[in-house]
């Protein structure tokens, strides 16, 4: 099944006092190129993060964004600086006792001298920081999965309609093509005839200028191979794997033969089938943009 290289994944859990929410999005690119926004401290994580996308993105541009919120303060510890506290009320009713002033000290008025207290927050544990981010990515990752390969399954449906048109269009030039030769022989007697005045008409000379034109114009072998084409097209929309650069180069080759089949044609109906075959091409073409 194809993928599209546009997809959306979010997930949120919470481990104990830690709430993790992880956000992946990707829109179309020719290769995969990888981004990330997290917390600071949680840089770490990046080239994990990449590394477990990869195995399932092949093709696009992703971005990915990671919140870890911790939400009480069980991993900040509150410190005192004791003696730094004794030293300044030593000082303080030093000065009051030396000018006769009154000791109104109290202990909340502790919280206005500067660096008495220090918060510390508790060392990261990288591995476990990790494994709870990674399970959410997971999670989030299987979403964004899910998303594309929907996105795909439409997309196969759409371009199956299409190769269906484009091999009908190709069955009515194989229809039409011996008809193009029958018609040139017939002009090119009656021509003949109206130059000639009623003499007598080389009929093998006939035969080959028409020989000579049909080679000219014949488009089997471009026929045949767009059949061939189109069928393998079609495997590849039922293979489970990337398929989107080899469906560009089948493109490719389609379009190569149908411009072949319209240089050597010089009838006004295959012609037109040429310029419907070309539109209807390139309309494939910018939905394969958008396959992984």
């Amino acid at each position: 099944m194809p993928r599209s290289m546009t997809g959306y994944g979010r997930a949120k859990k919470t481990y104990g006092n830690r709430e993790i929410t992880v956000e992946l999005r990707a829109v179309n690119h020719r290769f995969f190129e990888f981004s990330a926004k997290y917390p600071r401290q949680y840089a770490f994580i990046e080239d994990k993060l990449k590394t477990l996308y990869a195995k399932e993105i092949n093709r696009g541009k992703v971005e990915s964004y990671i919140t870890i919120v911790t939400t009480d303060s069980s991993d900040v510890s509150v410190n005192v600086n004791t003696e730094l506290a004794r030293n300044y009320i030593e000082a303080l009713r030093a000065a009051g006792n030396e000018l006769s002033l009154k000791d109104d000290l109290t202990l909340s008025q502790l919280f206005r001298i500067p660096d008495l207290f220090s918060a510390t927050k508790q060392e990261t544990d990288e591995d476990e920081i990790w494994q709870e981010v990674s399970e959410t990515a997971t999670e989030a990752l299987a979403g964004f999965v899910a998303m594309r390969e929907a996105e795909g399954e439409r997309l196969k449906v759409d371009i199956l309609t299409k190769l269906d048109l484009i091999e009908s269009m190709v069955c009515e030039i194989e229809k039409r093509s011996p008809t193009v030769t029958e018609e040139y022989q017939k002009r090119l007697y009656a021509r003949l005839q109206d130059v000639l005045e009623g003499k007598n008409i080389d009929d093998s000379r006939i035969l080959t200028e028409t020989a000579i034109f049909a080679d000219k114009t014949a488009v089997d072998e471009e026929t045949v191979r767009l059949h061939s084409h189109i069928a393998a097209f079609r495997e590849l929309l039922e293979q489970n794997e990337p398929i989107g650069k080899k469906l560009d180069f089948l493109v490719q080759e389609i379009n190569r033969e149908i411009n072949t089949t319209g240089s050597k044609c010089s009838d006004l109906t295959i012609t037109k089938i040429v310029v419907e075959l070309k539109s209807m091409v390139e309309k494939i073409r910018e939905q394969i943009q958008n396959i992984e």
